[in-house]
Protein backbone atom coordinates (compact mmCIF):
# COMPACT_ATOMS: atom_id res chain seq x y z
CA UNK A 1 0.00 0.00 0.00
CA UNK A 2 1.62 3.25 -0.72
CA UNK A 3 1.86 5.77 2.12
CA UNK A 4 -0.70 8.53 1.05
CA UNK A 5 -3.22 10.33 3.48
CA UNK A 6 -5.67 8.00 2.63
CA UNK A 7 -3.81 5.09 3.71
CA UNK A 8 -2.75 6.84 6.94
CA UNK A 9 -6.45 6.92 8.24
CA UNK A 10 -6.86 3.85 7.62
CA UNK A 11 -4.10 2.67 9.22
CA UNK A 12 -4.81 4.63 12.36
CA UNK A 13 -8.55 2.99 12.14
CA UNK A 14 -9.65 7.12 11.30
CA UNK A 15 -13.14 7.23 9.45
CA UNK A 16 -13.55 11.04 8.52
CA UNK A 17 -17.00 11.94 9.53
CA UNK A 18 -19.36 13.88 7.73
CA UNK A 19 -18.69 17.46 7.65
CA UNK A 20 -20.56 19.42 10.04
CA UNK A 21 -22.70 21.74 8.91
CA UNK A 22 -22.95 25.41 9.62
CA UNK A 23 -24.63 26.43 12.92
CA UNK A 24 -25.21 29.61 11.84
CA UNK A 25 -24.32 32.59 8.98
CA UNK A 26 -20.73 31.16 8.25
CA UNK A 27 -19.35 29.16 6.27
CA UNK A 28 -17.57 26.25 6.68
CA UNK A 29 -14.32 26.71 4.68
CA UNK A 30 -13.42 29.16 1.97
CA UNK A 31 -10.87 28.49 -0.51
CA UNK A 32 -9.19 31.75 -1.47
CA UNK A 33 -6.54 31.71 -3.88
CA UNK A 34 -4.18 28.45 -3.10
CA UNK A 35 -5.41 28.55 0.21
CA UNK A 36 -7.69 26.63 2.46
CA UNK A 37 -9.59 28.49 5.75
CA UNK A 38 -11.89 26.09 7.38
CA UNK A 39 -13.62 27.11 10.43
CA UNK A 40 -13.52 26.52 14.12
CA UNK A 41 -14.44 22.77 14.57
CA UNK A 42 -15.50 20.94 17.58
CA UNK A 43 -14.92 17.80 19.44
CA UNK A 44 -18.25 15.90 17.85
CA UNK A 45 -17.54 12.40 17.67
CA UNK A 46 -20.71 10.09 16.89
CA UNK A 47 -23.12 13.36 17.31
CA UNK A 48 -21.86 14.16 20.76
CA UNK A 49 -19.08 16.49 22.15
CA UNK A 50 -16.08 14.46 23.15
CA UNK A 51 -15.17 16.79 25.96
CA UNK A 52 -17.65 19.90 27.66
CA UNK A 53 -16.07 22.51 30.15
CA UNK A 54 -12.82 23.96 30.91
CA UNK A 55 -9.60 22.69 31.15
CA UNK A 56 -8.22 22.71 34.80
CA UNK A 57 -11.44 22.63 36.07
CA UNK A 58 -13.91 19.73 34.90
CA UNK A 59 -11.72 18.41 32.18
CA UNK A 60 -8.59 16.84 32.47
CA UNK A 61 -5.09 17.57 29.72
CA UNK A 62 -5.66 13.81 28.77
CA UNK A 63 -9.14 14.45 28.11
CA UNK A 64 -8.49 18.28 26.41
CA UNK A 65 -6.13 16.18 24.03
CA UNK A 66 -8.45 14.00 22.96
CA UNK A 67 -10.74 16.59 22.58
CA UNK A 68 -8.09 18.74 20.44
CA UNK A 69 -7.63 15.24 18.11
CA UNK A 70 -11.30 14.92 17.76
CA UNK A 71 -11.39 18.58 16.58
CA UNK A 72 -8.55 17.68 13.81
CA UNK A 73 -10.40 14.50 12.60
CA UNK A 74 -13.09 17.33 11.72
CA UNK A 75 -11.05 19.76 9.91
CA UNK A 76 -9.92 17.35 7.75
CA UNK A 77 -13.70 16.09 7.57
CA UNK A 78 -13.86 20.05 5.71
CA UNK A 79 -11.18 19.80 3.99
CA UNK A 80 -12.34 16.85 1.97
CA UNK A 81 -15.36 18.32 1.67
CA UNK A 82 -13.56 21.45 0.36
CA UNK A 83 -11.32 19.97 -1.86
CA UNK A 84 -12.49 16.39 -2.69
CA UNK A 85 -9.44 14.54 -2.27
CA UNK A 86 -7.06 15.31 0.79
CA UNK A 87 -3.84 14.75 -1.39
CA UNK A 88 -4.32 17.80 -2.86
CA UNK A 89 -3.11 19.10 0.51
CA UNK A 90 0.33 20.87 -0.15
CA UNK A 91 0.83 21.98 3.52
CA UNK A 92 -0.77 22.53 6.69
CA UNK A 93 0.21 26.28 7.34
CA UNK A 94 -1.17 27.19 10.46
CA UNK A 95 -3.43 25.78 12.91
CA UNK A 96 -4.86 28.02 15.69
CA UNK A 97 -6.48 25.85 19.19
CA UNK A 98 -9.55 27.71 21.69
CA UNK A 99 -9.18 25.86 24.97
CA UNK A 100 -11.60 26.65 27.37
CA UNK A 101 -10.11 26.99 30.84
CA UNK A 102 -9.29 28.40 33.81
CA UNK A 103 -8.07 31.56 34.41
CA UNK A 104 -4.90 29.60 36.37
CA UNK A 105 -4.64 26.99 33.78
CA UNK A 106 -1.35 27.22 31.75
CA UNK A 107 -0.92 24.07 29.26
CA UNK A 108 -3.17 25.33 26.49
CA UNK A 109 0.34 23.86 24.31
CA UNK A 110 -0.12 20.53 25.96
CA UNK A 111 -3.92 20.31 24.95
CA UNK A 112 -2.94 21.44 21.54
CA UNK A 113 -0.64 18.77 20.58
CA UNK A 114 -3.57 16.17 20.46
CA UNK A 115 -4.56 18.14 17.52
CA UNK A 116 -0.86 18.95 16.33
CA UNK A 117 0.20 15.20 17.02
CA UNK A 118 -3.15 13.90 14.89
CA UNK A 119 -2.37 16.39 11.55
CA UNK A 120 1.45 14.99 12.21
CA UNK A 121 0.58 11.86 11.76
CA UNK A 122 -2.20 11.73 8.99
CA UNK A 123 -0.50 14.30 6.88
CA UNK A 124 3.20 13.48 7.21
CA UNK A 125 5.82 16.12 6.61
CA UNK A 126 3.59 18.46 5.13
CA UNK A 127 1.41 18.33 8.55
CA UNK A 128 3.69 20.25 10.14
CA UNK A 129 2.38 23.57 10.80
CA UNK A 130 2.66 26.87 12.81
CA UNK A 131 0.10 26.90 15.48
CA UNK A 132 -1.50 29.35 18.08
CA UNK A 133 -3.25 27.77 21.60
CA UNK A 134 -5.36 30.11 22.76
CA UNK A 135 -7.21 30.02 26.36
CA UNK A 136 -10.97 31.14 26.22
CA UNK A 137 -13.50 31.65 28.88
CA UNK A 138 -15.64 29.27 27.14
CA UNK A 139 -16.81 27.68 23.78
CA UNK A 140 -20.14 27.23 21.53
CA UNK A 141 -22.10 24.59 23.21
CA UNK A 142 -19.36 24.22 26.29
CA UNK A 143 -17.20 22.63 24.17
CA UNK A 144 -13.51 22.13 25.66
CA UNK A 145 -11.43 22.72 22.49
CA UNK A 146 -12.48 24.27 18.96
CA UNK A 147 -9.48 24.27 16.02
CA UNK A 148 -9.17 25.96 12.99
CA UNK A 149 -6.91 25.41 10.14
CA UNK A 150 -5.45 26.92 6.98
CA UNK A 151 -3.86 24.75 4.16
CA UNK A 152 -1.64 25.01 1.38
CA UNK A 153 -3.70 23.62 -2.08
CA UNK A 154 -1.45 21.82 -4.16
CA UNK A 155 -1.37 23.28 -7.75
CA UNK A 156 -2.67 21.13 -10.75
Amino acid sequence: MTDTINSRLEKLGIALPAPAAPAANYLPFVVSGDLLFTSGQLPFENGKLAATGRLGREVEIAAGQGAARHCAINVLAQAKAALGDLERIARLVKITVFVASDPDFTAHHLVANGASDLFAEVLGEVGRHARAAVGVARLPLDAAVEVEAVFEIAKG
